[in-house]
């Protein structure tokens, strides 16, 4: 074969990965200057103490940015610092636990609001970019595509054991100071919230959807979220054949581990149990679970019907308020 004729194969690998860094570049570019650094602080006889860092994505215009609640944990201000070079003092609106949610407050900002997007329109496999601050080093990005959805981590937070619904798994990378920041899908819209709380390295998000629009406005307007607690780890499901006949659903959702002494544990929800509805309505997801977690079922009697060793089994369970949230 003529050499001027063979095939370039360093030019031929030139296209797809132009073409994949021109995507992450330009995500990068929309997203960066709506994440901050943020650290927050408290108070003692000789100044203020640094407590808590890591990030928040602006999401209005009047200065409100969203971020973790584990970060601000024990504290009520802070500041922040732009990627533009513009810094705020912050101060604490709401936090919650129970979906590592938090807002805080700093005046309002030169750069626009980041716009949301739906983590219910995630595929697995999917390009994801996450933008942070981890280990101090402002503005630095990391790419990935979604591992898996759906996720529950169990975590430790004020000495007890919680689990964090729901959460998108990535494998861009995430370290100390990432949480908080931004996961972005490939138009530049933000569809989670990075959370290094399960330990770095570990890649997970808290997704943006209708259940976290609603934990953010009643971060807003009060500051907390009464939070039903039922005590699961769970996965999605997808039932068998046999199952979908015999059900009518094609999903459902897998109880990994039930707390002890949850009131899961009291309602005799066991480790394997597939749950198929809960209250009456289909679970396919977390999600789908969560919205029925609100304040209005604290105290009241929740029917979840599961599949068990192959037969449907009916339980009762009492959701109890979720102590310490906000």
């Amino acid at each position: 074969m003529d050499p001027a004729r063979e095939p370039n194969s360093a030019a031929a690998d030139d296209g797809p990965l132009d073409s994949y860094s021109e995507t992450v570049m330009r995500v990068a570019e929309t997203v960066t200057p709506h994440v901050a650094a943020i650290e927050m602080t408290g108070n003692r006889r000789n100044g203020r103490f640094r407590m808590g860092a890591g990030s928040a994505v602006l999401f209005t215009e009047d200065g409100y940015l969203l971020t973790n609640s584990h970060v601000v944990a024990g504290t009520h201000q802070g500041h922040a610092a732009f990627a533009d070079g513009s810094r705020t003092d912050l101060e604490l609106v709401g936090a919650d636990p129970l979906s590592d949610l938090a807002v805080v407050h700093g005046r309002a900002p030169k750069v626009a609001p980041a716009q949301f997007g739906d983590a219910e329109t995630l595929r697995v496999g999917q390009l994801v970019i996450a933008v942070g601050n981890p280990l101090g080093l402002a503005g630095s990005v990391t790419a990935g595509v979604v591992s898996g959805l759906g996720r529950a981590i169990p975590v430790w937070s004020s000495g007890n054991r919680r689990v964090i619904e729901d959460v998108i798994q990535t494998d861009a990378a995430l370290n100390a100071g990432s949480s908080g920041g931004a996961l972005a899908d490939t138009h530049g819209r933000i569809v989670g919230i990075n959370t290094a709380v399960a330990g770095a390295g570990l890649g997970l998000a808290v997704p943006i959807n209708a259940t976290t629009r609603r934990i953010i406005s009643a971060l807003l307007k009060d500051g907390r979220v009464r939070r039903a607690y039922l005590g699961v780890v769970s996965t999605p499901f997808r039932l068998n054949a046999s199952a979908v006949i015999r059900t009518g659903q094609r999903d459902g959702l897998r109880v990994v581990e039930v707390l002890a002494g949850s009131p899961a544990d009291r309602g005799g929800l066991r480790a394997g149990d597939v749950i198929l509805t809960a209250g009456s309505r289909p679970v396919s997801n977390a999600e789908s679970l969560q919205k029925l977690l609100f304040a209005d079922a604290i105290g009241q009697p929740l029917p979840i019907r599961v599949v068990r060793d192959g037969q449907e089994v009916d339980i009762m369970a009492v959701p109890e308020e979720m102590a310490g949230n906000g």
